[in-house]
């Protein structure tokens, strides 16, 4: 009995980590591609630099946008077990969580002050030098959608 309990133990560890091992890893210096980004009916920024750090489960982004509004730069810190995490933009607090979906990692993130969520559902290309980022804007005054693609510098 004790063996056959070892044995289960065994290949749940060994399932898990290969389910972990299946996972994209986001990790590096990525670059808006504005050729290949589609910001639908409003302008989007001049340029979007990501740097990730991927080390399952835990996701660090530090992204800096340059736009008709300056330079911002927001760092974002998730677990992709789904855990609430909160982080600061534009003075703003921001509620957020990490899911996986398959092979897209989904992070949402929720601006309360104003009424904004944000839904972004990233994914790698099969060569892993293209990341993209759909996502979907849910507000007030109504729902967007738009696509942002990087090459991975």
């Amino acid at each position: 009995m004790k063996a056959a309990f070892c044995a289960l133990f065994a290949i749940i560890i060994l399932a898990g980590t290969v389910a972990a091992a299946d996972k994209p890893n986001f990790s590096g210096d990525w670059k808006m591609n504005a050729a290949k980004s589609n910001f639908g009916p409003i302008p989007g920024p001049s340029s979007i630099v990501r740097k990730v750090t991927h080390a399952e489960p835990s996701l660090s982004i530090v992204e800096e946008q340059q736009g008709d509004q300056g330079t911002q730069i927001t760092t974002r810190k998730y677990t992709t077990d789904g855990k609430d995490m909160t982080f600061e933009s534009s003075g703003a607090v921001v509620r957020g969580t990490a899911v996986w979906e398959g092979n897209t990692l989904i992070l949402t993130s929720v601006v309360d002050a104003i009424g904004v969520t944000f839904t972004d559902r990233m994914s790698l290309s099969p060569d892993g030098r293209t990341m993209t980022s759909a996502v979907h804007i849910a507000s007030a005054q109504g729902d967007l959608d738009l696509v942002v693609v990087f090459d991975k510098q």
